[in-house]
């Protein structure tokens, strides 16, 4: 299959997620400051749920990029990982309305576990079939940030049980991480 209309699904259920995401958010009824002041939390928790988005989609983009066709496997690793980022709507809001509860805390991170997991089975997949047709690929799946990032969610998943404030401060410290963009695909292509 052409990987052009895997990222144009991807894309649109992206799109879909940030929609659902913003059309989630409730304004206060009141305007004084106090009511304004409650909707902080919502607006956090989307602020942090559109950053990873962003972030998932910039790195899919730069992903499918370097590829022109993709495997079935490529496709099903794909749609897994799309799964759970469908999922973060809904434990946004669920975040948003009960601030540093543990258990939403703890729903928040695993849905941004599985999407890390997911999304290194998918980036390794891609890789490993690139590194067949192209020698250099062969480094690029010694994704050290990736593993990083996975192993900082085992630990805030099950601590938001304890210190729900640590654990967001875990969640918003990955979504820092991977502002800076991986960029030896770029290197390696040439891509803009």
């Amino acid at each position: 299959m052409n990987s052009g209309r895997m990222e144009a699904f991807s894309d649109g259920v992206l799109a879909i997620v940030i929609t659902i995401m913003v059309l989630k958010l409730a304004l206060p009824n009141d305007v004084d400051w106090p009511d304004i002041y409650k909707l902080g939390p919502t607006m956090m928790a989307y602020v942090l749920s559109y950053i990873y988005v962003g972030i998932y989609w910039a790195n899919h983009h730069h992903l499918i990029g370097v590829t022109k066709t993709i495997s079935g496997t490529t496709l099903w690793k794909n749609l897994h990982w799309l799964f759970w980022i469908t999922l973060v709507p809904a434990v946004t809001e669920w975040v948003g309305t009960h601030p540093f509860s543990p258990i939403p805390t703890l729903f928040y991170g695993f849905v941004l576990l599985m999407c890390s997991i997911t999304y290194h089975f998918l980036q390794r997949d891609i890789v490993t079939h690139l590194s067949h047709d192209y020698s250099e690929f062969s480094g690029l799946n010694r994704d050290l940030k990736g593993k990083i990032s996975i192993i900082a969610y085992l630990i805030a998943v099950p601590g938001s049980l304890f210190l729900p404030l640590v654990s967001y401060l875990i969640y918003a410290a990955i979504a820092l991480t991977w502002f800076i963009p991986d960029t030896r695909l770029e290197q390696l292509f040439g891509e803009e």
